[in-house]
């Protein structure tokens, strides 16, 4: 080894004397001969490094991570006994966390020339359907429903933070009525037409369909924002404003959703008068509303400028306030409460932050990160084969086409006088289409809550949580293809995005 370092510094020496004196007569030849001889000794050494003892790399990197892993499942075995084994609840999280993970890097991995990479959610989701119906892994892996319900509760929460501090008042009032005609009208449009399809199709009572509307309603900035992001790196419809107009308009979708659900939610679990119910939802949002300014303008002031890790404090701190806000209005009955509340206080006391804004949204995302696994692969594991029936996945199929299909055909009319050419409109309606974060979310807490307060409309529940499972598994690779291959086909593209493109803050992929 020495001497072949020694062999390299003398070439480098020569080559650097004679490549530097070009009238010497003998520089053509001294170069080409120094240069060989150097090359002939840098790939040695780097094949040397690679078959090291003990390994680099990747090998390296892959060894540490398991090894990481089983250690942190034998300290939690330690401290928590029987949970950490088989049939346990934290048995059951680590393989579905472990699968999930894994199956979304697989699908991030697989790559087919000329077509958009799939959204790796959908790896997870199908890693949580296959350990719950291979007969000998699926008697072995079970999460209760109470900590099923806190996980997904939570990931819930980490999606509105996500979505309030990614609303920019600027983008806002730039794109005006045009965001806002685009998050609330297809999202009212298909949450109506999903209640008639599925109370004629699937015989659901009227609150049942509006329930499973605004389960359906909301698109999934998971499949949106990096596809919309990807475009407009490359100048594909920035000139007016098409990514920016989707990536802002996805976090208020979410939020008509979700808001429409809770109330929809607490109509369907209630026992009293619709009159009872509409003044309780009035309730739940006043509440959120003044409980999310009180906590949000907290934020804004507390800690101050002069702290240090100051990113990190606010991030622990708007976490821990609004998953506490979520769980703890379950508990004391404010179902509605909890979202508004997160979503209130993260919008507010994101204004007040500005650059310090995004290394807080970095930090959550990097909390995501490590909910995502575990909300898609709990969801995928909700599913079993032998609970499904033909006739009901058809009908379910069908319902959810129907209502999908009312949605495109509303979002491409709504976007008419808004400077749009026909191609453009055409792709904005393909591209409001994918679903995935939020049905994930709130199809099985529609069964949770049937399970706990009346079982005998858990069969109602089953086939909400089929229909979002369907939505997820039909609408979110084939939107991420449709964006990806009509994108450049038939958006306009700008040589230099970046001098007309306007520069969100750090969106959210949730």
């Amino acid at each position: 080894m020495h001497t072949t370092e020694s062999k390299s510094e003398h070439l480098e020496d020569r080559a650097d004397q004679i490549l530097n004196d070009p009238n010497n007569s003998t520089y053509e030849e001294a170069k080409g001969t120094a240069l060989s001889e150097t090359k002939e000794v840098v790939p040695q050494t780097k094949k040397q490094s690679y078959i090291s003892c003990p390994p680099q790399g990747i090998v390296n990197k892959i060894i540490t991570n398991g090894v990481i892993l089983v250690m942190l499942w034998c300290l939690t075995w330690i401290f928590s006994g029987s949970e950490a084994l088989p049939g346990g609840n934290v048995f059951g999280l680590f393989i579905i966390f472990c699968c999930a993970f894994l199956g979304g890097k697989f699908l991030e991995i697989i790559r087919i020339p000329s077509v958009p990479p799939l959204p790796p959610l959908l790896g997870m989701l199908l890693a949580g359907f296959m350990i719950r119906n291979i007969p000998f892994i699926g008697k072995h892996v079970h999460v209760h429903t109470t900590w099923s319900a806190t996980l997904r509760n939570t990931a819930l929460t980490i999606i509105l933070i996500r979505a309030g501090l990614g609303l920019d008042p600027q983008a806002l009032q730039h794109l005006k009525a045009v965001c806002l005609r685009l998050s609330m009208g297809p999202c009212i449009a298909e949450a109506c037409a999903a209640a008639v399809f599925s109370h004629f199709l699937m015989k659901f009572p009227w609150q049942w369909g509006f329930l499973l509307g605004f389960v359906l309603g909301a698109v999934s900035p998971a499949v949106v924002v990096p596809s919309m992001l990807l475009l407009q790196e490359k100048g594909y419809g920035v000139e007016k404003g098409i990514p920016t107009l989707l990536i802002a308009a996805s976090s208020l979708d979410d939020i008509m959703a979700i808001t429409g659900f809770n109330t929809m939610l607490s109509i369907v679990f209630s026992t009293g008068s619709i009159l009872d119910n509409v003044l309780s939802s009035l309730r739940d949002i006043l509440v959120g509303v003044l409980v999310g300014t009180i906590l949000g303008c907290f934020i804004r002031y507390f800690p101050s400028d002069d702290q240090e890790k100051i990113s990190l404090k606010r991030a622990f701190l708007i976490l821990s306030m609004c998953i506490s806000a979520v769980l703890g209005s379950q508990h004391i009955g404010l179902h509605g409460s909890g979202g508004l509340c997160t979503l209130v206080s993260s919008f507010i006391a994101g204004t007040k932050w500005s650059k310090d804004k995004i290394r807080v949204q970095n930090i959550v995302a990097n909390t995501w990160d490590i909910f995502q696994p575990l909300l898609f692969g709990l969801v995928g594991s909700e599913v079993t084969v032998s609970a499904l029936e033909s006739n009901t996945i058809g009908i379910c199929a069908i319902t959810l086409i129907l209502a999908v299909c009312v949605r495109i055909s509303v979002t491409f009319v709504l976007m008419c006088f808004a400077g749009f050419t026909f191609k453009e409109k055409i792709f904005i309606a393909l591209g409001w289409m994918p679903k995935a974060t939020v049905q994930a979310v709130l199809g099985p807490l529609a069964l949770e809550t049937a399970r706990l307060s009346a079982p005998s409309l858990e069969s109602y529940a089953k086939d909400v949580m089929t229909v979002a499972f369907l939505a997820i598994l039909i609408t979110a690779p084939n939107g991420a293809l449709l964006i990806g291959i009509l994108g450049p086909k038939i958006l306009t593209r700008h040589n230099e995005p970046d001098k007309i493109k306007l520069h969100l803050p750090n969106v959210g992929h949730h």
